[in-house]
Parts: structure tokens; C-alpha cells; sequence
């Protein structure tokens, strides 16, 4: 058996510097076999930049997935094609900078990481490719010969992601939820030892909306006017999940939500 460690979305500098105090500890405590992290939020609290996907890697992180804020730094899409340990969603359209998916060895084990973008709710992306689909065209460009897959599913919707769970149940060793910022307590094994979870969470302020002060987000909802954000820095929480599997036949037989508070 090992242990796949999923940090929900890491929320600027604060998220940063979480990771780094928390990680090594949370690793070799609960003897993690792999560590994925959704990092689409790491620059300022939207976008990643080379150098940080690189910093949180330094950390201990093995992957990256991201989502629909992937775009937002100008700076990531040349690294997209180079960095072969980040991920963009794999429904965006042909021809796109980076990978949606990827592949990797690790002390004889085969795993897949797959990231995929919702598109319910999710303005104008609900025009990306399905992403059903294109979980089925992955799963089969894969083979059999990777026994262990890791699906992030980076949506809206608490249906949409659902629905992802239960599409891919017996196909793949777990689907976790990102997007919202905010953990669910759904997390089960579903019929078929696929673990789930509608959504990791983040890392980032418990007083705040997504991990941004709060203020701005209200006068945004009262108002209807865009406002500029800016990055809590205080009561931070690193937000994780921890799925057990065999590494042979990748089947889940637990996952379990893991908080850790950080100042």
C-alpha cells in the first residue's frame, strides 16, 4: 500500500510559506509515497509563475495541476512545455502550451496524474472541451500498464465534480475536487475503490473569502463592481487529503481529510 498526499489550493505567499513549514513533517508523519498540489493560485492569490511552481516544488511537492486561472501570468506558457512536473486542464483546446496529463516511475510504481477544468458555471470556459471525454481518451492513451491515476477535476459545481466521481469509479485510483477553496466532508470510497472528494480546499486564511480579505469580496456582491484583491496573511490552514491505495491494482481503501493550522 502507499500514500498520495493532495494539497488543496495553495493562496499566495501565505499558502507558500505554509507549505513549507508544514510539508516535510506531514510527509514523513504519514510516510507519503507521492505529494500532488493544485498551485494555480500562487502568484498574489491568481496565476503561478515559473519561479514559483519551482519554489513549491523545492518544498517537496512532486506535481502541480492547476485550472482555469493557469492563463493569468504570461510568463507560465513557455515553462508549460519544459516543466514536465506542472499540468494544465487537458480539456483546453488543441494546440495550447503544456500537458494535461502526465506520466512517471517512482520506485516501480506507475502512476498518472490527469487535471481536467469543469465547465459548469465557469463563464467562458463552459465553451473547453468536454471533460468526460477527455477523461476517457486519456484513460485509454494510458493503457494498462499505469496502475495508479490521480484525477483532479477543477470545477464549480458540486455536480459537475460528482458526476466526474461516479463517471470514472472502478477507472481510476481517485477524483479530487478543486476550484472552490472551500473542503467538503464527502469524502468516501465509492462502489468501485475509487476514492472522492467534491473538494480539497485550500491553503489559506480561515477569515477570509478564498483566501483573499473579505472586505473587497463583500463590496464586490453589494456593489456589482469588479474590485482588486489582496491576500490574507493570518490564521492560515493547510487544507489536505491523504489516500491510501495498492499500488498494484490501485484500488483506494481510504481517504482521509488532514488540517493543519499555521500562523
Amino acid at each position: 500500500m502507499i500514500k498520495i498526499l493532495f494539497i488543496g489550493d495553495i493562496v499566495g505567499k501565505p499558502g507558500r510559506k505554509a507549505v513549507k513549514e508544514i510539508l516535510p513533517k506531514l510527509k514523513s508523519e504519514n510516510d507519503i509515497f507521492l505529494t500532488i498540489a493544485n498551485g494555480e493560485n500562487l502568484a498574489g492569490g491568481i496565476g503561478i509563475t515559473p519561479s514559483l511552481a519551482q519554489e513549491i516544488k523545492s518544498y517537496g511537492v512532486d506535481i502541480i495541476t492547476t485550472g482555469n486561472h493557469i492563463w493569468r501570468r504570461k510568463e507560465i506558457e513557455p515553462f508549460l512545455n519544459i516543466a514536465d512536473y506542472l499540468l494544465r486542464p487537458a480539456n483546453y483546446p488543441p494546440g495550447n502550451p503544456g500537458r494535461g496529463s502526465l506520466k512517471l516511475t517512482k520506485e516501480g510504481v506507475n502512476i498518472a496524474v490527469i487535471n481536467l477544468c469543469g465547465r459548469v458555471f465557469m463563464g467562458h470556459l463552459g465553451n473547453l472541451d468536454c471533460p468526460f471525454r477527455a477523461s476517457d481518451r486519456l484513460i485509454k492513451e494510458l493503457g494498462d500498464e499505469v496502475s495508479v491515476i490521480i484525477v483532479d477535476i477543477h470545477a464549480e459545481t458540486t455536480s459537475e465534480k460528482t458526476a466526474m466521481g461516479w463517471y470514472l469509479d472502478g477507472r481510476v485510483s481517485a477524483v479530487i475536487g478543486t476550484h472552490t477553496h472551500v473542503q467538503t466532508s464527502d469524502e468516501r470510497i465509492l462502489s468501485n475503490k475509487t476514492a472522492y472528494i467534491t473538494d480539497a480546499g485550500m491553503v489559506g486564511s480561515i477569515d477570509s473569502i478564498l483566501g483573499v480579505k473579505k472586505e473587497k469580496v463583500i463590496e464586490m456582491f453589494l456593489t456589482q463592481r469588479p474590485m482588486s484583491f489582496s491576500v490574507l496573511k493570518k490564521n492560515i490552514i493547510l487544507n489536505s487529503v491523504i489516500i491510501e491505495l495498492d499500488e498494484k491494482t490501485g484500488e483506494a481503501s481510504s481517504i482521509r481529510r488532514v488540517n493543519i493550522p499555521f500562523i
